[in-house]
């Protein structure tokens, strides 16, 4: 029987992973990601504009999702504009895509356990 074996992430530690989820795991935030995705880089009165959410929710929202590199705000002249900001999400889905590729080699490794055994 062989030693367990750690699993090899390449990727930062999961751990940093979990701000995303958080983030992500709210459905407001998940509307202003995608609007700044559609939208591009928008103000925060554009983001409450035809909704009857308040800028100081819009504000908490886009802190949380900043905090989770999510979005990055930049001032254009006397503006102040948020975007969206892929990196992170991007690092968290190739974190994943190893997840998953190492419980599929779990998972042949036990089929294979499975069918080679006679009982």
């Amino acid at each position: 029987m062989s030693p367990r074996r750690k699993p090899n992430l390449k990727a930062r530690p999961l751990q940093v992973h979990a701000p995303v989820f958080a983030a992500l795991g709210d459905e407001m935030r998940l509307r202003l990601i995608t609007a700044l995705c559609v939208g591009g880089a928008m103000s925060i009165t554009q983001l409450t504009s035809g909704t009857d959410i308040s800028r100081q929710a819009i504000t908490k929202h886009l802190s949380v999702l900043a905090a989770a590199g999510l979005v990055r705000d930049v001032r254009r002249g006397r503006e102040r504009l948020w975007e969206f900001e892929p990196t992170q999400l991007e690092e968290t889905r190739r974190s994943l895509e190893l997840i998953g590729r190492q419980w599929e080699h779990a998972l042949a490794k036990l089929k294979f356990a499975v069918e080679s055994n006679p009982h």
